[in-house]
Protein backbone atom coordinates (compact mmCIF):
# COMPACT_ATOMS: atom_id res chain seq x y z
CA UNK A 1 0.00 0.00 0.00
CA UNK A 2 1.48 3.15 -0.67
CA UNK A 3 1.37 6.28 1.48
CA UNK A 4 0.90 10.53 0.11
CA UNK A 5 4.11 11.24 1.31
CA UNK A 6 7.57 12.30 -0.53
CA UNK A 7 9.70 9.37 -1.15
CA UNK A 8 12.45 10.78 1.53
CA UNK A 9 10.28 11.53 4.41
CA UNK A 10 10.24 8.11 7.37
CA UNK A 11 6.35 6.99 8.26
CA UNK A 12 7.62 4.61 10.94
CA UNK A 13 4.18 5.07 12.48
CA UNK A 14 2.37 3.98 9.29
CA UNK A 15 4.46 1.14 8.42
CA UNK A 16 3.94 -0.33 12.07
CA UNK A 17 0.27 -0.34 11.18
CA UNK A 18 0.43 -1.56 7.78
CA UNK A 19 2.80 -4.71 9.49
CA UNK A 20 0.45 -5.14 11.51
CA UNK A 21 -2.26 -5.52 9.28
CA UNK A 22 -0.61 -7.59 6.91
CA UNK A 23 0.11 -9.90 9.68
CA UNK A 24 -3.41 -10.42 9.82
CA UNK A 25 -4.30 -10.12 6.15
CA UNK A 26 -1.14 -11.43 4.18
CA UNK A 27 -0.98 -10.72 0.59
CA UNK A 28 -4.57 -9.14 1.07
CA UNK A 29 -5.29 -5.67 -1.12
CA UNK A 30 -7.57 -3.33 0.91
CA UNK A 31 -9.59 -0.29 -0.51
CA UNK A 32 -7.62 2.50 0.73
CA UNK A 33 -8.82 6.31 1.11
CA UNK A 34 -7.14 9.79 1.85
CA UNK A 35 -8.72 12.90 3.46
CA UNK A 36 -8.41 16.43 2.08
CA UNK A 37 -7.22 18.45 3.62
CA UNK A 38 -5.01 15.45 5.21
CA UNK A 39 -4.16 15.16 8.93
CA UNK A 40 -1.37 17.66 9.05
CA UNK A 41 -3.49 20.12 7.88
CA UNK A 42 -6.63 19.68 9.39
CA UNK A 43 -8.49 17.09 11.97
CA UNK A 44 -8.98 14.91 9.33
CA UNK A 45 -7.65 11.54 9.22
CA UNK A 46 -4.60 10.62 6.90
CA UNK A 47 -6.38 7.72 5.67
CA UNK A 48 -8.63 4.91 5.72
CA UNK A 49 -8.36 0.82 4.65
CA UNK A 50 -11.46 -1.25 4.34
CA UNK A 51 -9.81 -5.47 4.24
CA UNK A 52 -12.22 -7.79 2.97
CA UNK A 53 -12.39 -10.22 5.69
CA UNK A 54 -14.38 -13.41 6.76
CA UNK A 55 -17.91 -11.91 6.18
CA UNK A 56 -17.03 -8.31 6.93
CA UNK A 57 -15.20 -5.86 5.59
CA UNK A 58 -12.48 -4.35 8.55
CA UNK A 59 -12.07 -1.00 8.34
CA UNK A 60 -8.60 0.49 10.12
CA UNK A 61 -7.75 4.29 10.49
CA UNK A 62 -4.59 6.29 9.99
CA UNK A 63 -3.84 9.37 11.39
CA UNK A 64 -5.13 9.67 14.90
CA UNK A 65 -1.93 8.09 16.47
CA UNK A 66 1.42 9.84 14.44
CA UNK A 67 2.50 8.17 11.31
CA UNK A 68 5.89 10.06 10.77
CA UNK A 69 8.66 11.24 12.61
CA UNK A 70 7.36 12.44 15.89
CA UNK A 71 8.45 15.76 17.33
CA UNK A 72 10.83 16.39 20.34
CA UNK A 73 8.39 17.76 22.73
CA UNK A 74 6.00 13.98 22.02
CA UNK A 75 4.95 11.66 24.39
CA UNK A 76 7.69 8.76 23.29
CA UNK A 77 5.34 6.20 25.33
CA UNK A 78 2.12 6.64 22.84
CA UNK A 79 2.36 7.53 19.71
CA UNK A 80 -0.23 10.75 19.10
CA UNK A 81 -3.67 10.63 20.82
CA UNK A 82 -2.41 6.60 21.40
CA UNK A 83 -5.12 5.21 19.23
CA UNK A 84 -6.35 4.40 16.21
CA UNK A 85 -10.02 3.98 15.16
CA UNK A 86 -11.54 0.70 13.51
CA UNK A 87 -14.80 -0.55 12.43
CA UNK A 88 -16.12 -4.15 11.14
CA UNK A 89 -18.86 -3.83 8.80
CA UNK A 90 -21.17 -6.94 7.86
CA UNK A 91 -20.43 -8.03 4.41
CA UNK A 92 -23.34 -8.95 1.28
CA UNK A 93 -22.41 -9.07 -2.42
CA UNK A 94 -20.92 -5.79 -2.79
CA UNK A 95 -17.47 -6.04 -4.91
CA UNK A 96 -15.93 -3.62 -2.71
CA UNK A 97 -15.85 -1.82 0.92
CA UNK A 98 -19.00 0.35 1.17
CA UNK A 99 -18.32 4.24 1.53
CA UNK A 100 -20.22 5.29 4.67
CA UNK A 101 -17.66 4.22 7.08
CA UNK A 102 -14.84 6.04 5.40
CA UNK A 103 -17.12 9.20 6.31
CA UNK A 104 -18.33 8.06 9.80
CA UNK A 105 -14.68 7.12 10.60
CA UNK A 106 -13.19 10.67 9.76
CA UNK A 107 -16.12 12.38 10.91
CA UNK A 108 -15.24 10.48 14.22
CA UNK A 109 -11.63 11.80 14.03
CA UNK A 110 -12.69 15.40 13.93
CA UNK A 111 -14.81 15.34 16.73
CA UNK A 112 -11.88 13.78 18.30
CA UNK A 113 -9.28 16.44 17.07
CA UNK A 114 -11.19 19.49 17.64
CA UNK A 115 -12.91 17.87 21.20
CA UNK A 116 -9.63 16.12 22.81
CA UNK A 117 -11.60 13.19 23.36
CA UNK A 118 -9.53 10.58 24.40
CA UNK A 119 -11.54 7.26 23.12
CA UNK A 120 -10.90 3.81 25.81
CA UNK A 121 -12.27 0.78 26.05
CA UNK A 122 -15.72 0.82 27.13
CA UNK A 123 -16.54 4.21 26.00
CA UNK A 124 -19.56 4.97 24.44
CA UNK A 125 -20.71 7.71 21.59
CA UNK A 126 -24.35 8.63 21.46
CA UNK A 127 -24.49 9.99 17.48
CA UNK A 128 -28.32 10.69 18.52
CA UNK A 129 -29.04 9.59 14.48
CA UNK A 130 -27.96 6.08 12.35
CA UNK A 131 -24.17 5.27 13.15
CA UNK A 132 -24.10 5.16 8.87
CA UNK A 133 -24.57 9.09 8.55
CA UNK A 134 -27.60 8.53 6.71
CA UNK A 135 -29.38 10.64 5.09
CA UNK A 136 -26.28 12.09 4.61
CA UNK A 137 -24.09 9.62 3.32
CA UNK A 138 -24.32 6.85 1.23
CA UNK A 139 -25.34 4.34 4.68
CA UNK A 140 -28.92 2.47 5.01
CA UNK A 141 -30.98 3.59 7.95
CA UNK A 142 -30.64 1.83 10.98
CA UNK A 143 -31.55 1.49 14.85
CA UNK A 144 -28.03 1.32 15.65
CA UNK A 145 -27.51 5.15 16.93
CA UNK A 146 -24.33 4.88 19.59
CA UNK A 147 -21.18 3.67 19.02
CA UNK A 148 -19.49 1.30 21.83
CA UNK A 149 -15.71 1.57 21.90
CA UNK A 150 -14.00 -2.02 22.88
CA UNK A 151 -10.30 -2.71 22.57
CA UNK A 152 -10.50 -4.61 18.67
CA UNK A 153 -10.44 -8.36 19.16
CA UNK A 154 -7.68 -9.12 16.69
CA UNK A 155 -5.20 -5.89 16.23
CA UNK A 156 -5.54 -4.99 20.29
CA UNK A 157 -2.17 -3.12 20.87
CA UNK A 158 0.66 -2.71 19.16
CA UNK A 159 4.17 -1.23 19.34
CA UNK A 160 5.66 1.18 16.57
CA UNK A 161 8.79 3.62 16.90
CA UNK A 162 7.08 6.42 17.67
CA UNK A 163 5.35 4.75 20.96
CA UNK A 164 2.11 2.33 21.54
CA UNK A 165 -1.34 2.07 19.66
CA UNK A 166 -4.42 0.75 20.50
CA UNK A 167 -7.15 -0.15 18.11
CA UNK A 168 -10.42 0.95 19.30
CA UNK A 169 -13.55 -0.94 17.70
CA UNK A 170 -16.50 0.69 17.07
CA UNK A 171 -19.71 -1.36 17.38
CA UNK A 172 -22.92 -0.10 16.77
CA UNK A 173 -25.70 -0.52 19.34
CA UNK A 174 -28.98 0.45 19.80
CA UNK A 175 -30.37 2.92 22.26
CA UNK A 176 -32.04 0.37 24.48
CA UNK A 177 -28.57 -1.74 24.40
CA UNK A 178 -26.99 1.56 25.54
CA UNK A 179 -29.33 1.82 28.13
CA UNK A 180 -28.85 -1.50 29.18
CA UNK A 181 -24.80 -0.46 29.52
CA UNK A 182 -25.47 2.58 32.20
CA UNK A 183 -27.55 -0.01 34.06
CA UNK A 184 -24.60 -2.64 33.97
CA UNK A 185 -21.72 -1.47 32.15
CA UNK A 186 -20.48 -1.51 28.46
CA UNK A 187 -18.18 -4.30 28.89
CA UNK A 188 -20.98 -7.10 30.24
CA UNK A 189 -23.52 -5.59 27.39
CA UNK A 190 -20.56 -6.39 25.01
CA UNK A 191 -19.43 -9.53 26.12
CA UNK A 192 -23.54 -10.46 25.69
CA UNK A 193 -23.18 -9.51 21.60
CA UNK A 194 -20.41 -11.40 21.31
CA UNK A 195 -22.02 -14.83 21.92
CA UNK A 196 -23.56 -14.55 18.82
CA UNK A 197 -20.79 -12.12 16.71
CA UNK A 198 -17.33 -12.46 18.46
CA UNK A 199 -15.75 -9.76 16.66
CA UNK A 200 -18.63 -7.83 16.93
CA UNK A 201 -19.37 -7.34 13.67
CA UNK A 202 -21.97 -3.75 13.21
CA UNK A 203 -24.91 -4.88 10.92
CA UNK A 204 -27.04 -1.92 10.16
CA UNK A 205 -30.31 -4.04 9.60
CA UNK A 206 -29.62 -5.77 13.23
CA UNK A 207 -32.41 -4.43 15.59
Amino acid sequence: MTHDVEDDEAAPGWDAIDAALGRLYPGVEPRHVGYVPPAAFSANLQGCSAYPAAGHWHYVTYGLSELYSPGAEDDPEWSGWGFELTLRVVRGSEAQAPGWPFTVLNQLANFINTQGVLVEDGHRMDLRQPVTGHPHTDGPDTLLTVFAFTVDPELGTIDTPNGKVVFYQAVGVTAEEKSRMQQTSTREVLDQMAGSSPLLITDPARV
